[in-house]
């Protein structure tokens, strides 16, 4: 039966295998022949195939460009500069970037395309202004609100009176000027002790002995009779061998005049003192030459201390070749000793030893002290310091007579800085003045050593550089250095160091040991880690000018700041950044507690008017020191609200709170300066937290 053409094109296609079944359509067509089937691989391999490559290159490229927009937009600018600089030329001003001076832009919108920072503007043409003047390393010109907002403060350059004090611990030592043996002149036997006891005081002329000599007797009888033959040449010779022996004038005319010789020798003390030791007993034969006691004299002693290679040059001034110092020009020392630690005894340098004790690294110094009640004990310890004048200090060389007048030195004044105002850069020291309103110039100064100065500051001695009414900076003089420089080492002098008029090697105080009962103690011990002057100025002042509730010692030992000049205690670290930012508010706060002391704190505390309470801080930066805690944090500090130790002192108001988990309870501080204290009682510090979280809202404002 014959078909139609319509079955067999149906059982054609029925019969070819599809695209879709032939392994995915990975294989060409069989009825392709030629260049149709070339152009099918063609669009397979090239146009299909690619096409999601196309679309990964597409998105890293376009990723390039984004990452990349500020290099490709910073070289645009550069391509284009100069059509841009002549289409503004017109203007007078410039804009370049203070750390890459060699970026400059006339558009005050732009950006360095180094470092991205904000551009300062400048007249054109200040960079190629004239050299600078010798001695000044560079030159900054802010403005009116940078200086506000930097908080620069400057200090007329003025005569102070300087001292220079180094402390360190000796040996109270016999005085070897005062030191006596008394030997037998003759063989014989010690018939009587009248000084039997060693320690004993005994006096010059006194007897200490009688000494049975048929030596002796031998010679006054040859004395006796000389003078009866009156052969006055052996009378004489006989005297003076008498004399050698030890016995006077006086006691030879007794014996003439008696007619009797003496048989027994008395034994004298030759000076004043103290009977070191004896050596003989009552019935014991010596032979001549035999030591019979050692006699030291008590009313001056030594004192053998060790000093620092860096202290030497402040103890030089007036030695001889022989390393003696002449005693208008020794340096004056006060001793303390642990028996009388509450007594000073006064002093003068005597000799400095001529070689280093190669172990410890030190000098030895010998120190002379009058002793006449003999309190100062030899082999007993002290704590000496000797204070060295500027007009004596060979360390401070030769100086200009314009710098350093005498009629000022003579006085014990010099033209100094205080510490805040040095940068030292390691090669160089500088100090910015203020040449004119708001312009800072970079002096390299030639400094001396530090000394003491007001308030027991740190004062630098000027030998070159700066002069008499110059205006310095001392506070933010290391924000003036950042304008010109990045230096890193200057930091420290710019947020304020703890200790920095600390004394070096500072005096040991013996305090009684602490407990978590005894808060007093434990004050105590912290005040003795500052140098007597700081701790004089600390316990008048008495409490933290930032937080009034806490005394100064109770988180350890005060931080010292200098603002304007002036010594200020702050209890702890945390305070430190708070106290710089309000300088006149603290110093207001520090001259009320040093006039008012705690009883000017109490009343403040209740007072709620008082400038000195915490609560001027503003909300929004209290929530921005919370909002740094993590979520968890914050909905557990919020409902304290208060330090757990400082209950007085809102969380956030020094910064983001510290966060304890004591006992397994987390507790929050104000500051980390409340660590030890709330570590130093834990159950005390819970119940404290515990308390402040369930009091009602209203109670805690």
């Amino acid at each position: 039966m014959p078909t139609n053409n319509s079955d067999r094109i149906t059982e054609s296609r029925l019969s070819q295998p599809s695209v879709d079944d032939d392994e995915g359509g990975l294989r060409a067509p069989p009825d392709l022949r030629g260049w149709r089937k070339a152009w099918w691989w063609f669009h397979f391999l090239i146009l299909v195939k690619l096409a999601r490559l196309r679309f990964i290159a597409i998105l890293l490229l376009i990723g390039f460009v984004i990452t990349q927009w500020d290099t490709l937009a910073a070289h645009y600018e550069k391509w284009t500069r100069p059509a841009n600089a002549v289409a503004s030329g017109g203007s007078d001003v410039e804009y370049f970037c203070p750390m890459h001076p060699s970026i400059i832009r006339d558009n005050p919108k732009d950006k360095c395309p180094i470092c991205f920072m904000p551009l300062s503007k400048r007249k054109k043409g200040a960079a190629q202004a004239e050299a600078l003047p010798a001695g000044i390393v560079n030159r900054v010109q802010l403005s009116p609100y940078r200086v506000v907002l930097a908080g620069i403060k400057t200090w007329p350059v003025d005569y102070e009176p300087l001292t220079k004090e180094i402390t360190a611990v000796g040996y109270v030592e016999f005085d070897e000027r005062g030191q006596k043996t008394v030997s037998a002149r003759v063989k014989g036997r010690i018939d009587k002790l009248i000084a039997n006891e060693t320690g004993e005081m005994v006096n010059a002329g006194d007897e200490l002995a009688l000494l049975y000599s048929p030596e002796l007797f031998v010679t006054v009888q040859n004395l006796i009779d000389a003078q009866r033959n009156d052969n006055q040449s052996l009378v004489a010779n006989v005297r003076t061998r008498l004399e050698l022996l030890g016995i006077d004038d006086a006691q030879i005319n007794e014996i003439l005049k008696s007619g009797k010789p003496n048989t027994h020798l008395t034994i004298r003390s030759p000076i004043s003192g103290h009977v070191i030791t004896k050596y003989v007993r009552e019935g014991q034969y010596v032979e001549e030459g035999m030591p019979l006691y050692d006699l030291a004299d008590l009313s001056t002693v030594w004192i053998q201390a060790q000093v620092y290679e860096d202290d030497l040059p402040f103890l030089t001034v007036g030695s001889n070749s022989a390393g003696e110092m002449a005693s208008s020009d020794r340096v004056e020392v006060a001793a303390a000793t642990r028996a009388f630690h509450n007594e000073l005894f006064k002093g003068k340098l005597a000799f400095i030893y001529p070689h280093v004790d190669q172990d410890t690294r030190t000098v030895t110094v010998r120190l002379e002290l009058d002793n006449p009640d003999h309190k100062l004990r030899p082999g007993s310890t002290a704590t000496v310091t000797l204070k060295v004048k500027p007009e004596d200090l060979h360390a401070l060389g030769s100086i200009a007579e314009d710098a350093k007048p005498r009629e000022l030195i003579s006085h014990g004044r010099i033209l100094a800085v205080p510490e805040s105002t040095v940068i030292d850069t390691g090669s160089q020291r500088i100090v910015y003045r203020e040449s004119s309103p708001n312009v800072y110039d970079g002096v390299e100064v030639k400094l001396g050593p530090g000394m003491s100065g007001p308030g027991g500051a740190i004062f630098y001695p000027v030998l070159k550089g700066l002069k008499h009414g110059d205006r310095v900076v001392t506070s933010g003089s290391f924000l003036v250095d950042a304008e010109t420089r990045l230096n890193p080492a200057a930091g420290s002098i710019y947020f304020g160091g703890s200790g920095g008029s600390q004394a070096k090697g500072g005096s040991v105080t013996t305090v009684r040991p602490t407990t978590p009962e005894d808060p007093d103690a434990k004050i105590e011990a912290s005040l003795a880690g500052l140098s007597p002057e700081d701790r004089q100025l600390a316990e008048s002042q008495q409490f933290c000018p930032v937080l009034p509730d806490s005394r100064l010692g109770s988180m350890g030992v005060p931080v010292t700041l200098v603002i304007e000049g002036k010594p200020v205690f702050v209890c702890c670290p945390a305070c430190t950044q708070k106290a710089l930012a309000n300088p006149q508010k603290v110093l207001a706060a520090v001259a009320k507690l040093r006039s008012g002391g705690a009883k000017m704190i109490d009343e403040a505390s209740d007072d709620p008017d008082s400038d000195t309470t915490t609560e001027a801080d503003p909300e929004a930066d209290i929530q921005e020191a919370l909002a740094e805690l993590s979520p968890e944090d914050r909905r557990l500090a919020e409902p304290q609200r208060f330090c757990a130790v400082l209950t007085k002192n809102r969380l956030g108001s020094m910064g983001p709170p510290v966060k304890l988990v004591i006992e397994g309870k987390p507790t929050f501080l104000c500051c980390d300066g409340c660590r030890a204290k709330a570590l130093a009682n834990p159950q005390r510090t819970i119940e404290s937290a515990a308390k402040l979280s369930s009091a009602p809202s209203a109670q805690k404002r």
